[in-house]
């Protein structure tokens, strides 16, 4: 079963559980896949596309939850807390630190990278070679480690 259906599946259980803060976040994340879905008229999402839009909704959510903390704002916290939960049931595990260092580092050697300057080239080449298995902040942290910069 593909992302689109589990989600559609966890949405129908939610609303038999009556588990009112659940079915909101799963309601949320299906309205982006059908949002996504309209652009192109498509009948169905891929896997992957799906799980783009999960990471761009979770990257949203931690945004959210940030400045909501920041403005002292506890109960709009807890709720994109609850949101981010939900959206993180779904995605894939992003590879650990310990295999990020060694993807950061064939990049270096792959495109010859020598100092501070050529971040971008690596995380240009970690990024393609590892999408959606990564996190970028910290294979940005890395390269800098690595790099020297």
């Amino acid at each position: 079963m593909g992302i689109f259906d589990e989600i559609t599946a966890q949405m129908k259980e939610a609303m038999r559980a009556r588990h009112t803060a659940r079915l909101s976040a799963l309601r949320n994340i299906r309205a982006a896949f059908l949002n996504e879905m309209k652009k192109d008229n498509s009948p169905a999402l891929a896997d992957e596309t799906c799980v783009d839009l999960l990471r761009r909704l979770e990257k949203q959510r931690k945004e959210s939850i940030d400045a909501f903390t920041a403005a002292g704002r506890a109960d709009q916290v807890a709720t994109e807390s609850e949101d981010l939960a939900v959206i993180r049931e779904f995605l894939p595990a992003l590879a650990d630190e310990e295999t990020t260092r060694r993807w950061v580092k064939d990049a270096i050697d792959a495109t010859g990278a020598k100092d501070g300057k050529d971040i971008g080239r690596v995380m240009g080449a970690v990024m393609r070679s590892h999408k959606g298995e990564v996190d970028g902040t910290l294979a940005r942290t890395a390269a800098a480690e690595l790099l020297g910069a």
